[in-house]
């Protein structure tokens, strides 16, 4: 064992003896201390930046998406729970989330030079805006959608024959996503004038009668049909 007590006093040495002027241990545990306390401050700040205060803080959000979603479902509703702007548009992955915020950057940029400052500039924009945050849902099949609403705990038979229908044939075989129909559930749309709305009836169920069958039917049928594809 004499080995072992050698080797805890070379290391205790090591750390202990001065380097220039300050020794190896005190730089090993001041660098640790640096460190979470950079990690705190910067994960403060980023909480800071991800609520709907700070959101609403420049007169472009407050004075226009924002008195929008006040008066929907999202914003007031019976069971009293609120999105708040960051739940739909800031992913809640930390990677995700930091992708994001660089990436949200370019807006500090649009601040300064005062690209939508203006109710007539915003709305101007408006499509364009609405676009990047379509592509944007899409590509990560709604996201901040599913954050909240799982198609898993979706109640068919409590919704309308035809939104169970539609989700039953879109949304649960992954043909359709969340975006596609909701595009207009928390903001105005904009002029949606050769832009497809999504929300329309899909071609393939125009002209057909309401089926007799409950939701929970269509699905398994929607699932039989899937399986037989596939297989």
């Amino acid at each position: 064992m004499g080995w072992i007590r050698k080797l805890v006093l070379w290391a205790w040495h090591l750390v202990s003896t001065p380097a220039g002027t300050l020794s190896l241990g005190f730089l090993t545990l001041g660098g640790f201390v640096g460190g979470v306390m950079f990690w705190g401050a910067f994960n403060t700040a980023l909480e800071l930046t991800n609520t709907e205060t700070f959101c609403t803080s420049c007169h472009e959000m407050r004075d226009n998406v924002y008195q929008e979603m006040s008066r929907t479902i999202h914003f007031s509703n019976r069971s009293g729970v609120r999105a708040t702007c960051p739940d739909c548009h800031v992913p809640h992955d930390w990677t995700d989330k930091i992708a994001r915020k660089m990436q949200a950057s370019k807006e500090v940029w649009g601040k300064i030079f005062g690209t939508i400052n203006t109710r007539p500039k915003f709305l101007e924009h408006r499509l364009e805006l609405a676009q990047h945050e379509w592509a944007r849902l899409k590509a990560n099949d709604s996201l901040e959608c599913r954050n909240c609403h799982s198609s898993i705990a979706m109640d068919l038979q409590k919704q309308t024959q035809r939104a169970a229908a539609i989700h039953t044939r879109y949304l649960l075989p992954g043909r359709a996503t969340c975006i596609d129909c909701h595009k207009g559930i928390a903001h105005e749309l904009p002029n949606m004038e050769g832009i497809d709305p999504g929300w329309k009836m899909p071609p393939e169920l125009e002209g057909q009668s309401t089926s007799s069958l409950t939701p929970i039917d269509e699905l398994r049928k929607a699932m039989r049909e899937l399986h037989a594809s596939n297989f």
